[in-house]
């Protein structure tokens, strides 16, 4: 186990959804008495008001910019004297890579190289890789993804991910880099952007909208509450050992199906509201193309070497979250529009 003490921390992509976790998570730690700097592009599902109680705080800094732009990554690292950077940023939503691959492989590919290049030409800097599951493809009704399984992507962002994975690997395997990687299950919780499931179900439940669920509803994800994922990946920034890769999962396998009826029940209860009526919603919709039928995390190594595990179960996390977005209606009317849209 390698301990490591971050002073400056150069987030990317710390305005979206597990990146803003990760930023509250540290500057609400006593224990973390440095600075963060905020580097985002700032495109449609980042929001700065995620990070709004911190915004005079003079230990967070955002800057609005790209993971492309190497001069700006390499200022922003000699300016601040940044001794660790935690690469969040990343094109994720897998319907928006098949209709425009090339933007997923420009930010996700050559966004993650530009950072490494910065972090090459300065070794005091420790890169942590943000990743996830989907690299490694689909499983069977049986088994879970190890670090050591194979990877198998099915989607453009799937493989956009899974070559910036290698990226690292391989600068850090040649010219020395220290480096940590995670890959994590399906993450969930307050202020993620409604193109995902889960906050897509809740506003949609809300407003009385279709609640469309891909194919058959029987696919299968591992869910993990963000606030539990951004301790595990704390815990390899200042614990893992450099050019280890940690797979974070929350040990939570639901099929799509049961995860909306679970979602349902604990949105009628907090809101008063008919079971059924919110039932009636329920809409079947054309499967999308690649749709992986199966994921489930192996987290034994991080629970072994790093002694995380996670806090939350799903029943706890999902009454965590409605109760937040229940309780957030004004963020909620900030994205209507563009889901509406």
């Amino acid at each position: 186990m390698t301990l490591r003490n971050p002073t400056n921390v150069l987030v990317t992509g710390g305005c979206g959804f597990i990146g803003s976790a990760f930023i509250r998570r540290l500057l609400g730690n006593l224990t973390f008495t440095g600075r963060v700097v905020n580097l985002d592009a700032l495109t449609y599902a980042a929001n700065p008001a995620n990070l709004n109680q911190y915004q005079n705080d003079d230990r967070y800094l955002l800057v609005q910019g790209d993971v492309c732009d190497g001069p700006l990554v390499g200022a922003l690292c000699d300016t601040h004297q940044i001794d660790t950077l935690v690469h969040f940023a990343a094109e994720s939503h897998v319907d928006r890579s098949i209709e425009a691959p090339t933007l997923f492989v420009q930010t996700n590919v050559m966004g993650t190289v530009q950072l490494l290049e910065v972090v090459r030409a300065r070794p005091q800097v420790h890169f942590h890789h943000v990743s996830t599951d989907e690299v490694y493809g689909s499983l069977g009704p049986t088994g879970l993804f190890r670090e050591d399984s194979p990877y198998q992507p099915s989607s453009p962002y799937a493989a956009s991910k899974a070559c910036s994975d290698h990226m690292v690997r391989a600068w850090e395997h040649t010219y020395g880099l220290s480096v940590t990687l995670s890959n994590c299950s399906n993450n969930y919780g307050p202020y993620q952007f409604p193109e995902k499931l889960i906050p897509l179900l809740i506003m949609n439940m809300v407003d009385r909208k279709p609640l469309p669920i891909y194919g058959d509803g029987l696919n299968i994800r591992d869910w993990l509450y963000v606030d539990d994922h951004v301790d595990a990946i704390w815990a390899v920034v200042t614990e893992g050992t450099s050019g280890q890769t940690y797979n974070i999962g929350g040990s939570a396998e639901r099929t799509n199906l049961d995860l909306v009826y679970a979602l349902i029940a604990e949105v009628a209860r907090q809101s008063d509201t008919p079971e059924a009526e919110l039932r009636d919603l329920v809409t079947f919709v054309t499967d999308r193309p690649g749709h992986d039928q199966r994921y489930a995390i192996d987290a034994s190594k991080i629970q072994r070497e790093l002694g995380w595990t996670p806090v939350r179960n799903l029943e706890a996390g999902l009454a965590d979250t409605v109760a937040w977005y229940l309780g957030n209606a004004d963020w909620l009317d900030g994205l209507r529009a563009l889901r509406d849209a």
